[in-house]
């Protein structure tokens, strides 16, 4: 595939509400997707059979019946005391890096900023959720294996 039309490819995606977008060519085929700010992504052979002649749809943003009732900030009554880390991005949350292998944290256990709490497997990439601070696990609030939403709260740090 020519780099003019690659190039063409980004300005579409960038000036569009598209997320991804692909284009296959015979045996080659090219797929861009959005990265969210801060967030991390590489291309993946992954080929979808989808239409490309609808004209594309605004993004609607949504929000959760806790987001909606509370204006974004959910009520924490039964946590305990502490700083909270958020899921950055929407995905699935693995507590372990390999279901044969330990945790990476348990609660009561201690942590330093930098440590890896769990991580989260979103578009077939694997991020690390990191602790931003240093403390004692109170609480781990996701389950492995189960889908989580942006923002959501993973683990209680004291």
């Amino acid at each position: 595939m020519d780099l003019r039309k690659i190039k063409k490819l980004i300005d579409l995606l960038e000036e569009s509400n598209l997320a991804e977008i692909e284009i296959k060519e015979g045996e080659e085929s090219v797929r861009l997707a959005r990265v969210p700010q801060g967030g991390i992504a590489a291309a993946a052979p992954h080929v979808v059979h989808a239409p490309m002649h609808h004209a594309p749809v605004p993004a609607m943003p949504m929000h959760s019946p806790t987001e909606a009732a509370s204006g974004g900030h959910a009520k924490h009554a039964d946590l305990p005391e502490g700083e909270l880390v958020r899921a950055p991005m929407v995905g699935t949350f693995y507590a372990s890096p390999a279901p044969d292998k330990p945790p990476f944290v348990t609660v009561g256990q201690t942590v330093k900023a930098g440590d890896t709490l769990g991580i989260i497997e979103a578009m077939k990439m694997f991020n690390p959720i990191e602790s931003e601070v240093s403390g004692t696990v109170l609480k781990i609030l996701a389950e492995s294996g189960q889908p989580v939403e942006f923002d959501q709260p993973l683990f209680v740090i004291g």
